[in-house]
């Protein structure tokens, strides 16, 4: 189902890059915070949870060459320093989120009042831990990586009848990605078939910083995440991480998809008036092929149609056979609103949009001995 919450929301994902020090964590927050604030933009910094004490069985903490097992133990931080952490973020006014890895780890969200709550890919059928995240009734995000299509309409399937609000990241679970590895058009797949949720995307390619978004955004993502990092302390920064100064060229390459693709494209556009009046010079007015009585009604044989059209001037769009003169037309002269009895000659939108369109009447002593005046003909 659609939340506001998830429209035009940007996820930057600390992960555990504050390396479990907490001076770290709050530099990261602070620094993303200015480039937030100055692109005026909403965005969520995202935490990940986990109880280390659970999450790694006693008999395995010491299997350091287990990749995950020593990231883990590697970013271990206490309760205490996340919740000055999620303090940091409420102050920089951004939302607070955190992907929670175990089931303590969801009621820590609910301690801390986390906003909303991603279920990373590679847990989207760890039904005992969706089960706990669902009893929360908060905003969901799911990414899609490496999912199979029966999962997502399960998971899908259980929020709704839930009634809680969820959104659907594509994404490609490679750190980092390669271009030809994003498969964007996956967010036109998951948008037909699941158009009740807001669809987002969630990337790790690492070649830049703007066309991605920029497609994504066409194709109607409206949710972006990245991860993030900064270049302190001599910590190396993974490649699928951004820098601030490079969120800060996706922010202002998702603002400049945004006033590119325009209104959204459930219904026709309205035209500006600067793009009408360019239009109306280039549209046909109607003019008399010969003098022409008052009381006669207009057939193809009486008239011409030429460039330029005039203010109040009746145009190829509106003429018909049939129409009453309601005064004389001269020879060439132009035939006005004013001057015809027509079955639109009342309807005052129309009126009002003839009267102020156009180019105006040549003036006296302007290549013609006639003076034309909106609605009148006064020989000079």
């Amino acid at each position: 189902m659609h939340s506001a919450i998830f429209e035009d929301l940007f996820v930057l994902e600390l992960a555990n890059n504050h390396w479990g020090k907490l001076e770290r964590g709050l530099k990261i927050i602070a620094d993303y915070g200015k480039v937030v604030r100055f692109n005026g933009v909403r965005a969520a910094m995202k935490l990940q949870f986990r109880d280390v004490d659970t999450f790694i069985h006693q008999d395995y903490r010491h299997r350091t060459d287990i990749r995950y097992i020593k990231k883990t133990l590697d970013t271990y931080m206490p309760w205490e320093n996340y919740v000055e952490l999620v303090k940091a973020i409420r102050a920089a006014s951004m939302v607070s989120m955190a992907t929670p890895f175990d089931e303590t780890s969801v009621e820590k969200c609910a301690e801390l009042g986390i906003q909303i709550i991603k279920i990373a890919s590679s847990e989207i059928t760890d039904w005992v831990l969706i089960e706990r995240i669902a009893k929360l009734g908060k905003p969901v995000i799911i990414s899609t990586g490496g999912t199979t299509l029966r999962a997502l309409d399960d998971i899908v399937t259980f929020f709704a009848r839930r009634n809680i609000p969820l959104a659907i990241n594509h994404c490609v679970s490679l750190y980092p990605s390669e271009d030809n590895e994003l498969e964007v058009n996956q967010i036109d797949f998951l948008r037909q078939r699941y158009p009740d949720n807001v669809i987002g995307f969630s990337t790790h390619e690492y070649h830049d910083w703007r066309n991605s978004i920029m497609i994504a955004y066409a194709k109607g993502a409206r949710t972006f995440e990245r991860h993030i990092d900064i270049d302190y302390e001599n910590v190396p920064v993974s490649p699928y991480c951004s820098l601030p100064e490079q969120i800060d060229q996706w922010f202002k390459a998702w603002a400049k998809a945004r006033e590119m693709c325009g209104a959204p494209g459930t219904a026709k556009r309205i035209s500006p008036e600067k793009e009408t009046k360019y239009l109306d010079q280039l549209v046909r007015g109607v003019y008399a092929k010969h003098d022409l009585p008052a009381g006669h009604a207009l057939t193809d044989q009486d008239v011409y149609l030429a460039i330029p059209l005039l203010r109040g001037q009746i145009s190829c769009r509106e003429l018909m056979n049939g129409e009453v003169l309601l005064r004389d037309v001269k020879a060439n002269e132009p035939v006005f609103f004013g001057a015809i009895e027509s079955p639109y000659s009342n309807i005052s939108d129309l009126r009002q949009m003839i009267e102020n369109r156009g180019v105006d009447p040549i003036a006296p002593g302007e290549s013609s001995a006639l003076r034309l005046v909106s609605g009148t003909q006064t020989s000079s």
